[in-house]
């Protein structure tokens, strides 16, 4: 069962050409390690009496790193399963693959790239994990001479500087996975109910909650790949399945 935090009633309201969005609750849970929380997090449209729901694994870099887990071959497992045979904290599928379940984009795995970087409109973004930080670039700024331990390119670019993306797709509303990093060492991986681009950019712009404000934001693979997963404090596990196999996903770890 979730716990609700003290602070259960932040007013949120993000503005869209179509939606006008409110939060009206929010839950959080612990992990087993300090600097990890698992927060949930419900906002509706005032207009149209539509709602999302977000669950969002934050953490702190000072004490959690990112890797990523790839799946080469065949069986490949799925989320609950990968994450129930290791010291994983919490973790969502990542990113693109083609039919043949080839990453599209740049990959990384445990400092060795798997598959190079890509220019496409799609590609916008990198999640990377350094040494002592985890960032989201823009395609044209990242730089293999940070020498990443771990890193996935997708898109679109949800938030950048603070402020929702324009031009976002927002007739076409499903499952989302996404990457956040905020100000100084907060960073979160995320899930949210089905929403277009365009509202999710919106949502995540927005002052979720006090000490995280989303600094940039970066969509991962959605519809029927998107997954999380998240240990809780007790040693059981929240968990949302994808619903068909995924090639690779993004995961939290103790420093």
């Amino acid at each position: 069962m979730r716990k609700f935090s003290a602070a259960i009633f932040f007013l949120l309201l993000v503005s869209t050409a179509k939606a006008q969005w409110r939060q009206i609750s929010t839950q959080s849970e612990a992990s087993p390690l300090r600097g990890l929380e698992h927060r949930y997090i419900v906002v509706e449209d005032s207009a149209a009496g539509d709602r999302a729901s977000l669950e969002f694994a934050i953490f702190s870099t000072k004490s959690c790193r990112l890797r990523v887990i790839d799946q080469p071959s065949e069986p490949r497992q799925d989320l609950e399963e990968v994450m129930s045979r290791g010291n994983f904290l919490a973790a969502v599928n990542g990113g693109y693959f083609d039919p043949d379940y080839k990453p599209i984009g740049l990959l990384i795995f445990d400092g060795t790239i798997i598959a190079p970087l890509q220019k496409a409109r799609l590609l916008s973004g990198v999640l990377s994990a350094l040494a002592k930080k985890v960032q989201i670039s823009r395609v044209a700024e990242f730089s293999m001479t940070q020498k990443p331990e771990a890193a996935v390119e997708s898109g679109p670019m949800l938030v950048d500087l603070g402020k929702s993306v324009r031009g976002l797709e927002s007739t076409r509303a499903a499952r989302r996975t996404f990457a956040a990093v905020g100000a100084g060492d907060k960073a979160a991986l995320g899930f949210c109910s089905d929403a277009t681009l365009a509202d999710l950019s919106s949502i995540l712009a927005a002052t979720l909650t006090s000490d995280f404000k989303i600094q940039r934001a970066l969509n991962l693979d959605g519809g029927s790949s998107s997954a999380f997963w998240f240990k809780r404090a007790n040693g059981s596990a929240f968990s949302i399945a994808e619903e068909k196999p995924v090639r690779d996903f993004v995961a939290i770890v103790p420093r």
